[in-house]
């Protein structure tokens, strides 16, 4: 039998620079949010369906978000959500969170 590694750490993940940071305001349902960017923007952001029962997000949480191509200041893709320690992290390196 082999072994697995379950439950392995993952390291915080930094916006690149397509990517923004935001704050979950309401849930809109069918996994739709209405997201703040740091950028200023209000985003429709959705969860993709291989991601949807990796994690659950509510409001306030601040998660990772990939603007679409099309659309790119009004819609976006949640990629991760961070924990309170990420949250910590991301601060001490001086990502803005809004």
């Amino acid at each position: 039998m082999k072994y697995q590694k379950q439950n392995a750490p993952q390291s915080t993940p930094m916006p690149r620079p397509d990517e923004v940071v935001g704050t979950v305001r309401r849930a809109l349902g069918a996994s739709k949010f209405e997201v703040a960017g740091s950028d200023g923007n209000i985003r429709v952001c959705s969860i993709p369906g291989r991601l949807k029962r990796r994690f659950w997000v509510k409001e306030g949480d601040v998660v990772l978000v990939k603007p679409w191509v099309v659309q790119s200041n009004e819609r976006g893709d949640i990629t991760w959500r961070y924990s309170i320690m990420d949250k910590e992290k991301l601060k001490a390196r001086g990502i803005q969170i809004p």
